[in-house]
């Protein structure tokens, strides 16, 4: 944990309990170490619903947890289920509920118990999906997360001394099923971990390679957002101008990184373009006759600027921007993983946030004169959050509007899932200084 650092004084720290012996060794852990400190841990425990016996198993680790004299709430995963990629949205759903609740808690620091065995299989996954060097530095220690920070500082531990701890503490755990499911990628990985072993590729050794290649993540993250100061120009409606000339003349690792995280902050996807869609990006822009393209849920166009210098403009793609989140006065959303939208509290009913569109842009522009010639780029018109209600179009932040009659104000403020340079960690201050 001093290795992580950034704590309070009186650190308030949640970890995510699944009720294996890694997380409910984590908990155990953490309920000492911030005792110490004058601090306290919260368990968040997310029942995802996808087996009849988890609510039960929920419970029981709550009772677990009771005994310890750790606080705990159970967070549930309401809603369908995918018929696909069940595995990858359980996890989306995780992180989010255990954000939200950090969130709501006013808590910073999310732990999570992810150890060595589980950095090992990490490599191993990307190695075989063709990684490059961001991949094979595996999970990191520490990674900002919108309002929270996740914080892993199990990784150098193995997941015996984890089941050791539980022991020593007299702790039962659950052992999840799925571990063990051959339909899952992990739980073959496990299967063939002797094999793999005597061939070299042992746990100590890839969280070693993961180590080096996060070193080297580290200097190339460092050049690129030097390179991105210097070329993109952020816009707080959500998009970018580029000179992709700096790009070009830097060595072409620094140039491709910089475009990659251009469009993963920009496009709100979960993951950013894979290695070799973004490669044949950038050999177009290289070329010299590029007339634009769609990635990464980006469109990414040309523009002639001052004194004939061109430039590109990175937006997001309107068909892709399909998010409707309902609002109500007082609250707060995070919409297409691009804005945080908060609505001023005070009479009225709950509205839906949702893009602007064709459609409202035409109402924003028959609203005044001056309305119409707003200088945004045709494809960021169309992506801005709006607010609707049953009478239509009923606010644009972005824009200044808002309709008669609407007795509310808002504001949106971009807040990428992916910052475009280096990590980033909200400030924090109170009564007794920075956090």
């Amino acid at each position: 944990m001093d290795r992580l650092g950034g704590f309070e004084a009186r650190p308030r720290v949640a970890v995510g309990v699944s009720g294996g012996a890694d997380s409910l060794g984590l908990a155990l852990l953490l309920q000492h170490w911030a005792a110490e400190r004058g601090g306290d841990v919260l368990a968040l425990i997310v029942d995802h619903g996808l087996r009849t016996e988890s609510a039960a198993e929920a419970a029981r680790v709550c009772g677990w947890l009771q005994a310890q004299g750790i606080a705990h709430a159970c967070l549930r995963w309401d809603g369908g289920k995918p018929a696909t990629g069940i595995q990858e949205a359980a996890r989306a759903a995780r992180h989010r509920l255990l954000a939200e609740r950090c969130r709501e808690e006013g808590i910073l620091h999310l732990a999570l118990a992810h150890h060595r065995d589980d950095q090992a299989e990490t490599v191993l996954l990307r190695f075989a999906r063709g990684s490059g060097i961001d991949g094979l530095a595996g999970m990191a220690p520490v990674r900002a997360a919108g309002a929270v920070r996740l914080i892993r500082p199990l990784l150098d531990l193995p997941h015996e001394q984890l089941v050791a701890t539980c022991r020593a503490f007299g702790q039962e755990w659950i052992e999840d099923p799925s571990n063990r499911n051959p339909r899952f990628a992990r739980a073959r990985l496990r299967a063939a971990r002797e094999a793999l072993a005597a061939e070299g590729l042992d746990p100590p050794r890839l969280a070693d390679l993961a180590r080096r290649a996060a070193r080297a993540r580290n200097a190339l993250e460092a050049g690129t957002a030097t390179l991105l100061a210097e070329a993109a120009e952020v816009h707080p409606e959500g998009w970018l101008r580029l000179d992709p000339k700096p790009l070009l003349d830097a060595p072409e690792e620094l140039g491709l990184r910089a475009l990659v995280r251009c469009i993963a902050a920009t496009g709100g996807a979960l993951y950013p373009p894979k290695d070799d869609a973004a490669e044949r990006l950038f050999a177009e822009i290289a070329g010299g006759r590029f007339r634009g393209r769609t990635l990464g849920g980006c469109r990414i166009v040309p523009r002639r600027g001052h004194m004939g210098r061109g430039h590109l403009v990175i937006a997001r793609e309107p068909v892709g921007v399909t998010e409707r989140l309902d609002l109500t006065p007082g609250g707060e959303v995070w919409w297409d993983r691009r804005f945080a939208v908060r609505l001023a509290a005070g009479p009225g009913g709950a509205v839906i946030v949702a893009k602007l569109g064709r459609e409202g842009w035409q109402t924003v522009r028959s609203a005044g004169p001056d309305s119409g010639r707003i200088g945004l780029p045709e494809p960021v018109r169309e992506t801005l959050p709006a607010l609707w209600d049953g009478n239509g179009l009923a606010a644009v932040p972005h824009l200044g509007f808002s309709r008669p009659g609407f007795p509310l104000s808002a504001v949106a403020l971009h807040a990428p899932g992916v910052v475009l340079a280096g990590p980033a960690f909200p400030v924090v201050s109170d009564r007794v200084g920075i956090i």
